[in-house]
C-alpha cells in the first residue's frame, strides 16, 4: 500500500512558477503522475514519470511544466514554469497502474491518491 502526500500549491501571478512535491511512502509503482482538477471541469493527466525516469505530458503543459522523481527521496516533483489562468486547480499526485509496461496518465489507472494541493494562478 502507498500512501502520498502533496505540497507546494499556493497562489501566483501568471507567468510565474511553482514547484510541487509528492512525497511517497510504501510499495513503489512503475508509474506515477499528476492529476488536477479545474474550478467545473473533471479531474485530468497532466503528467506522468514511469520508474526509469520516462516522462509524458498534456498538450496543455507540454513544454511549461517539467515532472522528476527522486526515488533515494521517495519523492515526485511537478515544476510548473509560466502558470497561465487556466492552471487554476487541485493538484493530486498518483500512484499508478502500467499496461503492457506502459505509463497512462489517466482515471482508470489510477491505484492510490494524494489529498490535492491547490494551485491559483491570479491574471
Amino acid at each position: 500500500q502507498v500512501t502520498l502526500v502533496e505540497s507546494g500549491g499556493g497562489s501566483v501571478q501568471a507567468g510565474g512558477s511553482l514547484r510541487l512535491s509528492c512525497e511517497f511512502s510504501g510499495d513503489p509503482y512503475y508509474c506515477m503522475g499528476w492529476f488536477r482538477q479545474s474550478p467545473g471541469k473533471l479531474r485530468e493527466g497532466v503528467a506522468g514519470i514511469a520508474i526509469d525516469g520516462r516522462s509524458s505530458y498534456a498538450e496543455s503543459v507540454q513544454g511549461r511544466f517539467t515532472i522528476s522523481k527522486d526515488n533515494g527521496k521517495n519523492s515526485m516533483y511537478l515544476k510548473m514554469d509560466s502558470l497561465k489562468p487556466e492552471d487554476t486547480g487541485v493538484y493530486y499526485c498518483a500512484a499508478l497502474l502500467a499496461s503492457g509496461g506502459v505509463c497512462y496518465t489517466i482515471l482508470d489507472a489510477v491505484e492510490a491518491w494524494g489529498q490535492g494541493t491547490p494551485v491559483t494562478v491570479i491574471s
